[in-house]
């Protein structure tokens, strides 16, 4: 077959192919303006919102000055990359809590003004001028989080610093993905997701419980990570003044019989006797009959505004009472 036949078949082939693609792309980005999907939404999030960090502790962080809509909801960073007002570098006497914490602590699909942090600074502010800074950024680990404080949050001297804790805050570091230029295509994102949730359903994968659980098995890489970044953290509050506790956000799957008891116990105890205050909400909200009226959608179990309004609620005397 001649050099030219076989560029005459692959034209046939590779462009009609090509053509079809690109409908079906154009085609599924019409449909999800209208239709929220989790994975897509975290994809655009890391391609719109999110810069690799030089630090391969913290591995990625916001960019500056960045807009996003996504979850339906507006997302904007400030000069420093925090999804939050304004900061000065300097105090001006009110006292100053810095947030640590992941996507829940980011206020994922709420908007800002109806976050657990704005809610709990406005009430904060009822008893003493108060100022709260949210360094919360999505798909973060505890490491991460005390790393970004080292270079973003420690130089805002604050008064007080608060970890939002979650179950998976256990997992290492994640790795760069190899093909982040893949992100951009909305079919490969959504087929993709679509692909691991029939895989989840029909094979023997590990489900996210026993996922959770395994994180803390004695000789994890990840917890042991976790109990490191804390003892950072805890040696800084004591070099640099600051109050330090930390708040157990609960996982929205199941509430009535939480299945990270065990899990949430564990960190606890770890914390206690390394002399760090903290309070475990899931307890508080075990009366909530069915979770997912707490989720952002029906495939989003991140916590939304109601949910917000709740751990504000629950966590008001704790923080204002700095973490005793």
């Amino acid at each position: 077959m001649s050099a030219r036949k076989v560029i005459e078949i692959l034209f046939l082939v590779f462009v009609p192919l090509a053509i079809f693609l690109g409908a079906f792309e154009l085609l599924l980005r019409v449909y999800l303006s209208d239709h929220l999907f989790y994975d897509v939404e975290m994809s655009r999030y890391a391609l719109t919102l999110k810069v690799d960090s030089p630090n391969p502790a913290i591995g990625h962080h916001h960019r500056p000055n960045a807009q996003a809509t996504l979850m339906g909801v507006d997302v904007r960073t400030n000069s420093h990359g925090f999804r939050d007002d304004e900061v000065a570098l300097e105090k001006d006497g009110r006292h100053r809590i810095i947030f640590l914490g992941d996507s829940l602590t980011l206020g994922w699909g709420v908007e800002m003004d109806e976050t657990f942090e704005h809610r709990l600074e406005a009430r904060l502010n009822e008893m003493r001028p108060t100022e709260i800074i949210n360094l919360g950024v999505g798909n973060y680990n505890t490491t991460q989080e005390v790393n970004l404080f080292i270079e973003k949050g420690l130089p805002l001297q604050p008064d007080q610093v608060v970890v939002f804790y979650f179950i998976n805050d256990a997992e290492p570091v994640p790795q760069k993905s190899r093909f982040p230029g893949l992100g951009h295509y909305r079919t490969i994102t959504f087929y993709w997701s679509r692909l691991k949730a029939l895989r989840a359903r029909f094979t023997d994968t590990v489900g996210f419980r026993e996922y959770y659980s395994g994180l803390y098995q004695e000789g994890s890489d990840g917890w042991r990570a976790c109990q490191d970044a804390f003892r950072e953290l805890h040696d800084l509050s004591a070099k640099h003044g600051f109050a330090l506790s930390v708040v157990l956000l609960p996982e929205l799957h199941e509430l009535r019989e939480y299945p990270f008891t065990a899990e949430h116990a564990k960190v606890m105890s770890f914390l206690s006797e390394l002399g760090v205050p903290a309070l475990d909400l899931a307890p508080r909200f075990r009366g909530e009959e069915n979770p997912q009226s707490l989720w952002v959608s029906r495939d989003d179990a991140h916590p939304n505004a109601r949910a917000h309004a709740l751990i504000a609620d629950y966590s008001l005397d704790f923080v204002a009472g700095d973490g005793s």
